[in-house]
């Protein structure tokens, strides 16, 4: 056992962050094995690394006894005084084996043991790193595909964007980079394992936080998101300083910080409304950009029964159904929509009360 050894595993502590007393403590337990496969031997031994000198001892343990039952573990305490007149019954005498070829059983061991705790402390080192980024965004580089998985490049690791995962709206090529929202992080056998999505809601939420500064400081709330993911979003803001515009402040000037974030997501579309504690207020809001009669409130069903005009039935409810399960999703209310007419005839709204209706727009929301 060389002087190199030693400086390697000092080095080895610096640059991969391995403690040097448990790389040694491995090593030795290593050379152990290795001592008693190629030289037969079930002797109880113990090697002795020396950091100064550059050597390495193998020694054989042998407990003192009265009487030798077995030979390769015990030793009379005659034989054991023949040593050293010190020793006494109980003792343990230690006896240098080291065989004259040993070091190049040594060399590879400890080649065996270097490699694999410096593979573990570098898996180690990457969770470390990864393991508190989940629920936060990252940029990487599409690196590969499979049936399963779209491979994305992170730097130090390849996280994994399934299927599941994937906008529909989105093909992903070679060396394409994008931003994903880290869903999980999780140490395997085979090392770290980084699960990431394009869907997840908190992909939309963590790019408003990173792109409106009054979302990052906390001027301005997130309430809630409701997400189509290549399609269509609603999210709603809040801001409890009277002076702040919680909807301006996202969309930006001339629409830019939205406009940014709708471009990362190949143009989904996003409606920004404000949140309000009063569910009259809160659902008409969420239905933007259709215009609102009248919302009927049960609070017990927490369901809502919402009139708009005739010529807006169609936009409240949206594609397929797209705008009123949105806004359902985003306020945590059922929304029951119902035409003028409909609703006339039911009996649920008076000619007086749609008179008295006022249909100018909103402006305190915005689909970009």
């Amino acid at each position: 056992m060389s002087s190199e050894l030693f400086d390697a595993i000092t080095y080895l502590e610096k640059e991969k962050g391995i403690n040097k007393d448990v790389l040694i403590e491995a090593l030795e337990a290593a050379l152990i094995s290795a001592y008693k496969k190629n030289f037969k031997s079930a002797t109880n031994v113990r090697v002795d690394l020396n950091e100064t000198t550059g050597s390495m001892k193998v020694f054989a343990r042998k407990d003192v006894v009265e009487e030798v039952e077995d030979s390769q573990q015990q030793m009379t305490l005659d034989e054991a005084r023949a040593v050293s007149g010190t020793y006494d019954i109980g003792d343990v005498v230690e006896i240098e084996v080291t065989p004259k070829d040993f070091g190049r059983i040594a060399a590879q061991a400890a080649k065996q043991v270097v490699t694999q705790r410096v593979r573990e402390a570098e898996r180690g080192v990457i969770f470390s790193e990864y393991a508190d980024r989940e629920e936060d965004v990252m940029t990487g580089i599409v690196s590969r595909n499979d049936p399963r998985f779209i491979y994305v490049d992170l730097g130090k690791i390849e996280a994994k964007l399934p299927e599941s995962e994937q906008m529909s709206s989105e093909k992903y090529e070679i060396h394409d980079r994008l931003k994903v929202y880290v869903t999980k992080v999780e140490n395997t056998n085979k090392g770290p394992s980084i699960f990431v999505s394009r869907t997840h809601p908190g992909l939309l939420k963590r790019l408003f936080e990173m792109e409106v500064p009054e979302i990052y400081d906390g001027t301005v709330e997130i309430r809630s998101v409701a997400r189509e993911a290549g399609d269509r979003s609603k999210i709603s803001v809040y801001a409890s300083q009277a002076e702040v515009d919680p909807v301006g402040s996202c969309v930006g000037q001339r629409g830019q910080r939205v406009q940014a974030i709708v471009n990362e997501l190949k143009g989904e579309k996003i409606d920004i409304v404000e949140w309000s504690e009063d569910p009259v207020e809160y659902v008409s809001n969420a239905l933007s950009p259709s215009k609102v009669i009248s919302v009927l409130v049960n609070e017990d069903e927490k369901a809502t029964t919402v009139i708009v005009p005739d010529y807006q039935l169609s936009l409240a409810i949206g594609k397929r159904g797209q705008n009123a399960r949105l806004a359902a999703k985003l306020t945590g209310w059922k929304i029951d929509i119902k035409s003028e007419t409909e609703a006339l005839e039911l009996g649920i709204l008076t000619k007086q009360d749609a008179e008295a209706d006022d249909f100018d727009d909103f402006d305190d929301e915005d689909t970009y």
